[in-house]
């Protein structure tokens, strides 16, 4: 039988993968008919599901239409009125995700008072965290395999640019902050501010693939004062 779009767009799983497998995800009962008003929260579950396989395998290609229809316990054609194909789950997956990054950014802004200086660490520092909890969502996050070739699926530019542009007007308004308060010399606070995101996912990443490295207690610090133009504390 031929496969619909939706179907051919799904990224492969490694090897058996979860759906060929008898050690794979156990399928949950037949889900019950949603009332008439509640197709949000099957959306809901369906990414809900797709967020387990990911955290459970710490890979996306687990994440195929049939592995989160069996997980949510619903016929994998159910899917489409929500998701055209499998690109488009994952783009929700990521979207709440950066999401949830930004509110802990927030959160730990706020938390840090007054001080611009303090307020960008704060920052920087909830930004390490994340990536050092959710290591595979962060990975995925950020370039992962989930990403297909623009024309291949449902995906825009717009919705894969838009990714990650809240905590960037974030760290280039916390930047700003500093130039203002006489606390960093930046001239470009929006180029810089891409330097020192940049400083920061280079740090995540090293640290989740080499995590044997004798890093320096303070390197964090570093990067952040070197690529924030932080002027010395007074």
């Amino acid at each position: 039988m031929k496969k619909t779009p939706a179907e051919e767009s799904a990224v492969p799983s490694a090897g058996p993968g979860p759906d060929a497998s008898p050690a794979g995800p156990a399928a949950k009962p037949a889900r019950a008919r949603n009332r008439r008003g509640e197709g949000g929260r099957l959306r809901e579950d369906i990414v809900a599901a797709a967020v387990e396989l990911l955290d459970e395998s710490g890979d996306e290609r687990a994440i195929t239409l049939r592995s989160v229809a069996r997980r949510v316990g619903i016929a994998a054609p159910s899917i489409y009125p929500h998701f055209p194909d499998q690109p488009a789950i994952m783009l929700a997956v990521v979207q709440g995700e950066f999401a949830d990054l930004h509110r802990n950014l927030l959160a730990a802004v706020e938390a840090a008072g007054d001080d611009p200086r303090e307020r960008l660490y704060a920052a920087c520092d909830a930004y390490l965290d994340f990536a050092r909890l959710h290591p595979g969502r962060y990975r995925t996050m950020f370039g992962g395999l989930w990403q297909p070739t623009l024309g291949d699926s449902s995906l825009t530019h717009d919705d894969l640019a838009s990714l990650g542009s809240d905590t960037m007007r974030l760290l280039v308004g916390l930047f700003g902050d500093c130039v203002a308060a006489g606390q960093a010399t930046s001239t470009d606070v929006s180029s810089d501010a891409v330097a020192l995101w940049l400083g920061l996912h280079g740090l995540a990443h090293q640290r989740a693939v080499s995590q044997a490295f004798p890093w320096p207690d303070d390197i964090a610090d570093r990067i952040i004062t070197t690529l924030a133009h932080l002027t010395p504390r007074t």
